[in-house]
């Protein structure tokens, strides 16, 4: 018979602990995501994989707002975050700090997901797009690769929150638990 864990032994880190232990080498960047939920989903995500940071562009929603707590749970206390109106500039400035910036979005010459082997000795920049408009075409002419989760359904896109989930996990798996 399995017995859900209690709090007390999940041995969850405190905000203070988890600002301070080393962190996935990955930076997630939400190009302007509409939806508050999706950015409080994006920072409960970014904390469950113990990301390096968030950075938010554009109209994308900030900290303190009512409906991005609602879903992030306090997540946007322990992840580092920080806002750039100019998605480009954002970009600009994680490729002068080293990060490979890999796009995920429906595209020409994407990678497969699954497909796709990060290297432990990188940092990356993910970046993720307007709910309806996707990654901006200005950004995609910055990047350096694409990657696209294949799909077998009827519609042609995933919610970002969902989307965020399945791509970290992704990378969590290969960089994390297989070294």
């Amino acid at each position: 018979m399995h017995v859900k864990l209690s709090m007390d032994e999940l041995k969850r880190p405190s905000i203070e602990t988890f600002k301070n232990q080393t962190k996935l080498p990955v930076t997630l960047v939400l190009d302007n995501v509409r939806s508050m939920h999706n950015v409080g989903s994006a920072f409960r995500t970014a904390d469950a994989f113990a990301l390096e940071q968030i950075v938010l562009c554009g109209i994308t929603g900030t900290p303190p707002h009512r409906e991005i707590e609602k879903t992030a749970l306090g997540a946007t206390q322990s992840v580092a975050w920080q806002h750039i109106t100019d998605t480009a500039r954002a970009i600009q400035q994680l490729q002068d700090e080293g990060y490979r910036i890999v796009a995920v979005e429906q595209a020409g010459g994407s990678c497969a997901l699954h497909q796709f082997a990060p290297s432990s000795t990188e940092k990356y920049a993910l970046v993720f797009g307007n709910e309806v408009h996707g990654v901006s075409d200005e950004v995609m002419a910055m990047v350096d690769s694409c990657v696209e989760i294949p799909q077998s359904g009827t519609k042609h896109s995933l919610n970002i929150a969902v989307s965020v989930g399945i791509v970290l996990w992704e990378f969590y798996a290969k960089l994390q638990l297989n070294t």
